[in-house]
Order: C-alpha cells, then structure tokens, then sequence
C-alpha cells in the first residue's frame, strides 16, 4: 500500500463519518420543505402511502450519494496536496 493511501484511510473515516452526519441533516431540512413533515417516512410507517415512502427512500438515497462523492473527492484531493499522490 503506497502512503497515499495509508494516509487516506484515516481521513476518509473521518470524513465519511461527518459527511454522513451532514447528509443526515440536509435530508431532514429537505423533507420539511418537500414532505412538509419533519422526519422523512420510514418504509414500515403505514400512515404512508407507497408513492410517499418510494420518494423519500429515492431523495435520502440521493443525498447520500451525492454528499458521499462529495467528501471522497475533497478528501482524496486534500491527500493529493500534502502527499502528492492521488490515493485511488
């Protein structure tokens, strides 16, 4: 394992743990707006209808994905500054 990678192991726990704490966050503040609830449904919630459960699953699943990108991007390009190697 080269250090670029020995390197990016710690920060992308980190990073991936906070990012999912920050996910977890913008999808409670979007469902507000969307949902107008302040919690997204759960699949088991049967108050909800099957459409409602199906968009909620698709916009959480798409923040996490998108911020998860994010966090492993800037983290392998901050790896990239201070070791000059890119870690993938």
């Amino acid at each position: 394992m080269n250090k670029a990678k020995a390197a990016y192991k710690p920060v992308g726990l980190l990073m991936g743990f906070a990012g999912g704490m920050a996910a977890g966050a913008a999808v409670k503040q979007l469902w507000k707006v969307v949902g107008g609830d302040d919690e997204a449904p759960d699949a088991t919630d049967e108050d909800r209808g099957w459409r409602e459960i199906l968009f909620a699953a698709a916009l959480q699943g798409a923040v996490f994905a998108v911020v998860k990108a994010a966090v492993d991007r800037a983290g392998a390009t901050g790896i990239r500054r201070l070791t000059g190697t890119w870690p993938g």
